[in-house]
């Protein structure tokens, strides 16, 4: 049975996940400060999962590839993110170990895992569904979507993804990377409007 475990950390409160299944854990987005207690409660990590490369989102990446030898899964095109300190904040960095070009399905140790492409706040934003549950980093979140309006941000790209957002047919739980869960369906209902006003 699978467990998530989550709790946010640094200046910008960014949500680090733990998902728990058959005594195996997977990590998403380690940001700043998340290392302690990751180490605390994991027993057996197999893999870091980076839903995009900003700092707050991978900023314990390399250390805790390097503490529990497991490798890093980060967006192709997000992964200069990772191995260069780009929004000069004195981010560790390092290279990640598989890049993930689109829409792709893992078999990472006994998880299902799939990374679905909506690019726009960052170039290879992305959410990682993993059985029932998606985890949206910044593409979207409750009431709210990612900004793009930073550097490597594309507002074209983010209304494209909106679009593609909304054709989704299922529903899931989407807990995401800053802020409280919400649902596949419920953000839908605001689409429109984000499309009206981007």
């Amino acid at each position: 049975m699978q467990q998530i475990l989550s709790k946010s950390f640094g200046d910008y409160r960014t949500n680090c996940y733990i998902i728990q299944k058959d005594k195996k854990e997977l990590i998403i987005d380690p940001g700043v400060g998340a290392i302690k207690w990751v180490k605390n409660i994991v027993n057996n990590p197999i893999a870091i999962l980076n839903t995009h490369g900003h700092f707050d989102h991978v900023w314990s990446d390399c250390e805790l590839k390097k503490e529990f030898d497991i490798p890093i899964y980060i967006p192709k095109k997000d992964a200069f993110m990772l191995e260069k300190d780009i929004f000069e904040q004195g981010q560790p960095t390092c290279k990640a170990d598989y890049l993930i070009d689109g829409d792709k399905e893992l078999k990472i140790g006994d998880f299902v895992v799939k990374f679905l492409y909506f690019p726009g706040h960052t170039p290879g934003c992305s959410v990682v569904e993993i059985n029932d549950s998606w985890f949206s980093g910044d593409f979207i979140f409750e009431g709210s979507i990612g900004r793009a309006d930073f550097p490597y941000s594309n507002s074209k790209q983010m209304r494209d993804s909106l679009k593609k957002f909304k054709h989704i047919k299922y529903d899931r739980k989407v807990y995401t990377g800053h802020g409280n869960p919400t649902t596949i369906k419920k953000e839908q209902s605001n689409v429109d409007y984000w499309l009206r006003i981007l």
